[in-house]
């Protein structure tokens, strides 16, 4: 692409052919020096570059100047030696087509100071209002904003369809020494898909997406979308006050975890023809099931942008972006209002743990590690394929808080489930002992990621009071939901992995060894207050050849549903908020698919909707007794009353509210055996009332126990004051409280 035209005296005065060269081998990071208009000789010079133009004019006021194409790759001159205005466009010809707009070379940069400021000490809370593309006027001229942080690029260009993807036709420049590169393109509008073409110092060109889009193009495209500032008409102002004020740890929380593709629920209609239900349709549908059903709060499976359908969103690429399988940023706007307008919280799994090496996302972005370690055994998960992030580089600190923060505040999100910590804290995490790096102390805790996470927590508390953000963390690593000025990591809870895989292992168990296991469903409480717990069972659970949870149940059919009603009975009197994986209440027999869907043709037979009713039965009961929420996380909410009958696997404990005028008498049987005149001690006299029985035919139980009112007598029994006789019902779980 060698300039070859020839050029007179007057021309030479006009460009320079290291210039034309600059521009035609796309290798300055100025091109605002080259092309736009410039003093020339007591008057200026405009110079434009468009490959695609037959004819370039100058359009000044009400004059229209032709301008001389000096090269035949598309560079354009002209001189005026006094213009009447100091504003121009151009006047572009294509065969029979004219298009007419500002230069882009001609705007000062749209990025202010202290913007520049903010982000260069890494203190910007909303980096998405200073990078990605941004629908803005400057100086009454209408257009795109693009920033794009990429400090070892030497080059940088904006491409799309808008120039025929043609990285010579819209190069960006630098803005200091932070790394930023901007353009303003005028008359660029909403919907446009675009992408980055860098090149590094070994001129290697890489094209990415937007790190800071609001929207990709849907899978299995890859390109950016601009896309307007989330404008949308929120109608939660009730649910959002509400929040502001409560404390997440003294209210009820039932969580229904739900991967959106594949719940497939009542009430939905057919999917589009591109396969997906929109957020609309899937907040009416969800949210009248979930309501129903009595949870206060909806968990999603990623919704970040993420290519790859079997990552389920857990290898994000857009980290600002609600995935477009499902529509638009004001749809998804509409998912998280309507259920707060049904009083049902909105949670999302969040993954800042680490990211997918697809060529056209964050992995070595500006051909450096700029958001992963250069080095394996720090930017690397090798169970994953994925790359870890840098979370001592202050910038990608920054990028991923503000994507929190993010969601938070733009869309309302009431809390974030923040996937893999374990893998976060520890540098050894998953590695044999040559393949990781210590600390700077020679431990293997990562401080870097230990600071992150300390400070995404403050933040996130401080600015939007109410919103949790919880961890999924699988160690013992201590005060994970402990405050941060008492040593903690300041999440709001924390999920017990230790509780589940005892739980689940003790319920897997034949009911005639359950008396040589007891210990596992006992240990929990050793342990259950150290930590602001969430009882989870999740997607993990029910998939990978794992099966779903009634096939993991030992015994019959009868038992099988008998015992899944038991764990279901047990977990919701345990110590700690509760959360279920969408089809658990179905009692399905396959696990879980994400391509598929629940298989809710099951609750046409009645075992199968007593589960379902269940759900429903101990969500109500939750909600309407303090003393599973209001103290949930302290000792004083709990006391046993008997652990010590391993023999005939029985177990029964108290619940209590904060000022312990609320309580509920917790009784599990969990063998197939009928007790009969079963005594067990009670801390007050008076009649005890059943409120809840999973033996109860509603539930598809047997309706062993026909009563409901027990009168409690002395001799006190079991330490307690008085003692109460029941019948057990095989494989039963009993709440009893004291009555009025």
């Amino acid at each position: 692409m060698s300039s070859k035209s020839k050029r007179s005296k007057k021309d030479s005065q006009l460009f320079l052919s290291s210039d034309v060269n600059d521009i035609l081998y796309a290798r300055t990071a100025n091109p605002h020096a080259i092309l736009g208009k410039h003093p020339c000789d007591g008057g200026y010079v405009y110079r434009a570059f468009d490959p695609a133009a037959d004819q370039i004019d100058l359009v000044i006021a009400d004059s229209c100047f032709s301008m001389k194409k000096v090269d035949e790759n598309g560079f354009f001159v002209a001189f005026i030696g006094s213009p009447t205005s100091e504003t121009y466009k151009y006047k572009k010809h294509y065969g029979s087509t004219i298009c007419q707009s500002e230069d882009s070379y001609s705007f000062l940069p749209t990025v202010s100071d202290f913007d520049l400021h903010l982000f260069s000490t890494s203190e910007h809370r909303e980096l998405y209002n200073l990078l990605g593309s941004r629908l803005i006027d400057v100086d009454g001229v209408s257009g795109t904003r693009f920033t794009l942080w990429a400090p070892n690029a030497i080059r940088v260009s904006l491409i799309g369809n808008f120039n025929n993807w043609d990285g010579r036709r819209h190069l960006m420049r630098t803005l200091g020494d932070c790394g930023i590169w901007e353009l303003f393109v005028p008359g660029l509008g909403s919907g446009e898909y675009y992408k980055y073409e860098l090149c590094d110092n070994q001129n290697h060109i890489f094209i990415k997406q937007d790190p800071l889009a609001l929207q990709y193009e849907r899978r299995p495209g890859t390109a950016s979308v601009v896309t307007p500032d989330i404008d949308f008409d929120w109608q939660d102002e009730g649910w959002m006050s509400k929040r502001e004020v409560s404390d997440p740890l003294k209210v009820p929380l039932s969580i229904y975890e739900v991967h959106l593709d594949s719940w497939n629920g009542p009430g939905l209609p057919e999917k589009s023809q591109d396969g997906f239900h929109n957020y609309r349709d899937l907040a009416k549908a969800l949210c009248a099931y979930v309501k129903d059903l009595g949870f206060t709060h909806v968990e999603l499976l990623p919704v970040t942008e993420h290519p790859l359908d079997q990552s389920w969103g857990y290898q994000t690429t857009g980290y600002f972006a609600a995935t477009s399988r499902f529509g638009s940023t004001e749809d998804f706007a509409f998912f998280v209002d309507y259920f707060h307008q049904q009083d049902i919280g909105v949670l999302i799994d969040w993954a800042p743990a680490h990211f997918p090496k697809d060529a056209c996302a964050l992995g070595r972005f500006d051909g450096s590690a700029l958001y992963e370690h250069l080095d394996p055994r720090l930017g690397e998960h090798q169970d994953w394929g994925t790359f870890i992030f840098n979370y001592s580089r202050n910038e990608v600190a920054n990028f991923l808080i503000s994507s929190a923060l993010f969601w938070l505040k733009e869309y309302h999100i009431d809390g974030l489930r923040v996937d893999a910590v374990s893998s976060m804290l520890y540098l050894d995490y998953s590695r044999e002992g040559d393949e990781w790096v210590p600390n700077e102390y020679g431990g293997n805790e990562n401080l870097a990621a230990i600071d992150f996470i300390k400070k995404l927590n403050l933040l996130s508390h401080d600015l939007h009071p109410g919103s949790m953000i919880i961890a999924e963390e699988s160690t013992a690593y201590p005060k994970v939901s402990k405050p941060i000025f008492d040593g903690g990591l300041g999440y709001t809870m924390k999920w017990n992995m230790g509780w589940m895989h005892d739980f689940l292992d003790y319920f897997g168990q034949e009911c005639v060894h359950r008396q040589h296991h007891q210990n596992q469903i006992t240990f929990s409480l050793t342990y259950a207050f150290n930590e602001n717990f969430i009882l989870p069972l999740s997607h993990d659970e029910v998939v990978h050849g794992k099966g779903s949870l009634i096939t993991r149940m030992p015994g019959d059919i009868w038992q099988k549903f008998a015992n899944l009603r038991s764990l279901f009975g047990v977990m919701f009197a345990h110590p700690g908020r509760k959360l279920l994986f969408m089809g658990s209440e179905l009692a399905q027999w396959r696990e879980w698919d994400s391509d598929g869907s629940l298989d809710w043709p099951t609750l046409s037979n009645p075992l199968h909707f007593g589960i379902q009713q269940l759900i429903k039965g101990l969500n109500k009961v939750y909600k309407e007794n303090p003393c599973f929420f209001d103290n949930d996380h302290q000792q004083e909410s709990f006391m046993w009353i008997d652990f010590s009958d391993s023999e005939q696997s029985i177990l029964s404990f108290m619940r209590y509210s904060k000022d312990r005028e609320d309580q509920v008498l917790c009784i599990f049987n969990l063998t197939p055996v009928v007790r009969d005149n079963y005594r067990i001690g009670v801390p007050q006299n008076g009649q005890w009332q059943m409120i809840l029985n999973t033996d109860d035919s509603c539930y598809g139980g047997t309706d062993y126990l026909s009563e409901e009112v027990f009168e409690s007598y002395e001799p006190g029994f079991h330490g307690q004051q008085q003692h109460i006789c029941l019948n057990l019902p095989p494989l039963s779980v009993l709440y009893l409280k004291p009555k009025s």
